[in-house]
């Protein structure tokens, strides 16, 4: 082969403790009972012949190849569907086998295009191993009889292609598309000689159900299903094995390269996040990396109105130096700062506030949590004394119930989703608190036992109606609160619970969810031997985001669902490394592992370890920059792989805010919205182009590998160094390994983690310590993290937003995400994913579109007390009446025009999901869309003449 592929054992991996040993060709081996004989043989180096069998699906026993002979046994049973026993004798070759193999593969063979040497698959086919394995040498059937060689090819997907004439019909996709994706896109259809995989009922691929991510690709094993970029490239000759730089389940990948050219994105069988699973994004959209859109020198300019000039790196690293010094010396020492990203390295966002705050010398660093997950920070470090999910993915597979709360995991977290529909499928129950009809409340083999359709903003009133049941119908886990809890607070928060406002016919007027639901979901998740919590922003972005956080802490406390597997609370984070990101250290008032910046010892040692004097004032969160800079008392920002002008809200304040400051550094691999108002771009790398690591959503830390070289020499952390270095503040780092080692030392959560252990371990869950030295799966299994080792319960009050409708803005606008697109869209707009979603849409209930007389693809105006935008709407009943709900993906749409500047009481986490909105039938774009229209093409020029003068 042309790759080094990994090892496929044929059927998946038993778990059973208990072990059978047998006798293979003479070999003796031991396995786990239920083990097939076929992988039982792969185990000591057996390779038995296969089609229909791969270890990531459940054997299927169709093609008649893998038949082998057991001593005392009738017939030749097929070695992938045949369990093992003890004291079982196997032959896996003898003349009788052979004639049965070649003859099964004759037959394949004579209803197969004979194209191998230009065929896309060649050197990578498994028909064609198998016929050399079996060897095949004549085909005796006449090739003018009836056959499918002239079957039509299905090229409707923009990713792979579907040529059926090279289908053996073995069902891999089929079952790779039920089994691994859960989506039932594929089915046989017809039976015999017209047995052929069909996407839905003969649709092509993209009318089906089919949500491309890649599952029945990896399964072909033929070029039947073959990604496009192989049969553009040719087949890839080495791989690199990475981690995912989309959403926060992070996915390891292998790289497969040929050269520096990445041909195509392979789930990695052993990703402990995936288990070899990927969706459209991480499996295809990469193109992004090598866009012709992306800036690779740097640039620098006087005023906004300019052009941009290009410069050489140390030009552009003194000259941003200078400024950010000028501005210190002008307007003082806080009048700087910097975002740092979710989605650089750990390693890149360490450095980040390490420069702000031993350079810059304050701490006015924040970064894209702010805006997301920063109510879970808060939340959980309160109640369990970490800022931080409790479980593993894996977890969910031991669940009985599961909650899901304010999240889209199909759209958002889609390879955790098919995980958590497998094991709904098993039987586990689905509890759905959400607005809008989600995937997940009915999807094929699956069904919500309780969708909780709650108006937004009420999700406090929600959680405390459900616990109100828990209390009062004596369903709290009383051993675990005594041994585990602190007893007062428990004690205030059930007499707080109890009270008669709390109950679920009082909320029911809050909430809009029927008292019975309420009840019966309550009862369902309080008597579930294992209930595990999933949530999103649906939870966070809302003026009680803290609040709700820490009452699905205390639901969790109050029913003992912690401390071991198949139970927990576990926030589903968005961006790949948004968990990271805050564990470095990237918050205003904590330094590396959530410590304070005012704690003088925490402070005292990274002040002997970065030779600085360090402020024990909490610096600015980004909210507050934007007001400082408006009051002209902020004016020099360092933004580093974030797009604030696009994704924060209230976008007009935003953008007044950056057209304030007098240096704005952007860091970034496209000029993206917020450099169109930037003074200086470094370009940046993508995570192609870089070594570090990434922290998931479950607390793993994963490795980033360096597959090509960065497009504009640098990788991001060597950039932050430089320019560090410029300002007076020495670093000298040769390789990210070295900054995790110096984290490590200072951060005791890392203490044990290393590259090395790294590489060795192929990813760890922090802590990571001496305590934990490979890491922590599950969090607070014998006491919580809090300083007595006791769980807090906190009251959690109802305050009704301060977002009303009212007559002139009579609907709430929510929004959310979508599988195609990835948070901004910087990357994914510049892929082929657009063919599935090209712009922000905004769903409208059927009702609430009659009374303004709307139909499909008109263009509505939405208009809110900060601003008014223009989408074209869709008449949908996935949202209730009197809700509208949007995307935003694509900066012209403008999506948070119209967000207020509402946000959460304790983290100031914007608002989202609540905007009082009102919605009318138009013919043209707003004002502000225009003017922005005009704004951004203008600063496309600006660039273009920058690059035609260099």
């Amino acid at each position: 082969m042309s790759i080094n592929k990994q090892q496929d054992f044929g059927t998946p991996a038993s778990e059973v403790a208990q072990t059978v040993t047998l006798e293979i060709d003479g070999f003796t081996v031991t396995v786990p009972m239920g083990t097939s004989v076929m992988r039982a043989a792969a185990t000591i180096g057996i390779d038995i012949p296969k089609l229909c069998a791969t270890d990531s699906i459940q054997p299927f026993g169709s093609c008649r190849l893998c038949v082998v002979q057991i001593e005392g046994g009738r017939g030749m049973p097929a070695s992938c569907t045949t369990p093992v026993a003890e004291g079982q004798k196997v032959s896996t070759q003898s003349p009788k086998l052979a004639d049965v193999r070649r003859g099964v593969m004759e037959l394949y063979i004579s209803d197969h295009p004979l194209d191998c040497l230009t065929c896309s698959a060649n050197g990578d086919c498994e028909l064609q191993d198998m016929a050399g394995a079996v060897g095949l040498r004549e085909v005796r059937y006449n090739p003018a009889g009836e056959n499918h060689l002239s079957a039509v090819k299905d090229e409707s997907n923009p990713y792979f292609s579907f040529d059926p004439s090279k289908c053996i019909v073995c069902s891999r996709c089929v079952r790779a598309c039920e089994e691994t994706q859960g989506t039932f896109a594929l089915t046989i259809d017809g039976r015999g000689f017209d047995s052929k995989v069909s996407p839905s009922q003969n649709q092509s691929f993209m009318d089906s159900e089919c949500v491309s991510c890649g599952a029945c690709v990896q399964a072909c094993p033929t070029a039947t299903l073959m990604e496009k970029s192989v049969i553009d490239h040719g087949q890839p000759e080495h791989a690199i094995i990475t981690t995912c730089a989309y959403c926060g389940v992070g996915c390891s990948f292998r790289a497969e390269m040929k050269g520096e050219q990445v041909i195509r994105m392979i789930p990695n069988k052993d990703g402990q996040a995936n288990h070899g699973h990927s969706c459209v994004k991480g499996r295809f959209s990469f193109g992004y990396a090598t866009h012709k859109d992306r800036v690779t020198k740097p640039m620098i300019r006087a005023n906004i109105s300019d052009p941009w000039k290009e410069v050489s790196w140390e030009e552009a690293i003194n000259h941003a130096a200078s400024e950010l010094k000028r501005l210190q010396s002008k307007y003082g020492k806080d009048s700087i700062g910097s975002i740092t990203s979710s989605r650089c390295t750990n390693e890149e966002v360490y450095l980040m506030q390490k420069l702000t705050r031993a350079g810059f010398g304050n701490n006015n660093v924040d970064t894209c949590a702010r805006v997301c997950h920063s109510p879970t920070g808060y939340g959980l470090k309160q109640t369990f004394g970490e800022s931080s999910g409790t479980q593993d993915f894996d977890s969910v597979m031991e669940a009985d119930v599961i909650m899901v709360i304010g999240a889209n995991p199909t759209d958002g977290h889609p390879v955790f989703a098919s995980l958590m529909k497998k094991r709904l499928r098993q039987g586990a129950n689905l509890i759905v608190v959400d607005p809008r009809q989600i995937d997940l409340v009915k999807t094929p083999h699956v069904e919500a036992d309780y969708h909780l359709k709650l108006r937004p903003s009420t999700n406090v009133a929600l959680m405390n109606a459900l616990a109100y049941v828990i209390v009062t119908e004596n369903l709290v886990d009383e051993d675990f609160v005594n041994e585990r809890c602190d007893i007062e607070s428990f004690n205030k928060w059930r007499t707080f619970i109890r009270q008669d406002m709390h109950s679920p016919e009082n909320a029911e007027a809050i909430t809009g969810v029927p008292a019975a639901d309420v009840r019966a979901a309550a009862r369902l998740y309080a008597t579930g031997k294992n209930s595990a919590i999933y949530y999103g922003l649906g939870v966070t972005e809302h003026s009680q985001g803290s609040t709700t956080v820490i009452s699905i802490a205390n639901l969790a406390m109050a029913t003992g669902n912690l401390g071991r597997k198949g139970v927990g609370v576990n926030p589903l984070r968005g961006q790949n490394n948004v968990q990271g990101s805050c564990d470095m250290g990237s918050f205003p008032h904590e330094y590396p592992g959530y410590r304070h910046v005012s704690d003088d010892i925490t402070r005292g040692l990274f002040e002997i370890t970065w030779h600085a004097e360090l402020s024990p004032e909490p610096g600015l969160r980004i909210p507050n920059m934007f007001e400082a800079a408006i009051d002209k008392t902020f004016m020099g920002l360092y933004v580093q792989g974030e797009d604030i002008a696009q994704s924060d809200p209230d976008i007009q304040h935003v953008h007044a805010a950056l057209r304030s400051m007098e240096c704005v550094i952007v860091q970034d691999l496209f000029l993206n919205e917020t450099a169109k108002f930037a003074h200086v771009f470094f370009p940046g790398s993508s995570f192609l182009e870089k070594n570090g690591t990434f922290t998931n959503a479950e607390r793993r830390i994963s490795p980033v590998r360096k597959v090509m070289t960065p497009l504009a020499k640098y990788q991001d952390w060597e950039v932050t160094q430089m320019l560090s270095n410029a300002m007076g503040y020495p670093m000298n780092y040769s390789h990210p390994s070295e900054i995790m080692a110096e984290l490590a030392s200072l951060t005791p959560t890392f203490a044990g983690v290393s590259y090395e252990k790294i590489d060795q371990l192929g990813s760890i869950q922090w802590p990571c310590n001496d305590e934990s030295p490979a890491g922590t799966p599950v969090m607070h299994k014998d006491e919580f993290m809090r300083d007595d080792g006791k769980g807090l319960f906190m009251l959690t009050g109802y305050v009704p937003t301060a977002e009303k409708v009212t007559p002139k803005f009579p609907l709430i606008l929510t929004t959310g995400r979508i599988l195609s697109q990835y948070n901004v869209g910087a990357q994914t707009r510049r892929t082929e994913n657009n063919v599935w979603h090209a712009e922000d849409i905004l769903e409208i209930h059927p009702h609430d579109a009659e009374d303004r007389g709307v139909n499909n693809q008109d263009w509505v105006g939405i208009k809110s007390r900060s601003g008014e935008t223009v989408l074209r709407a869709l008449i949908s009943d996935r949202v209730q009446p009197g809700i509208v709900y949007t995307t935003f993906h694509f900066p012209e749409s403008g999506a948070n025009v119209i967000t207020t500047d509402n946000s959460d009481w304790a983290t100031n986490c914007p608002e989202y999901k609540v905007t009082a909105v009102q919605v009318t039938k138009v013919n043209q774009q707003s004002e502000w869309q225009k003017d922005y229209q005009a704004f951004s093409e203008d600063q496309l020029d600006l660039l273009a003449q920058g690059m035609a003068n260099d």
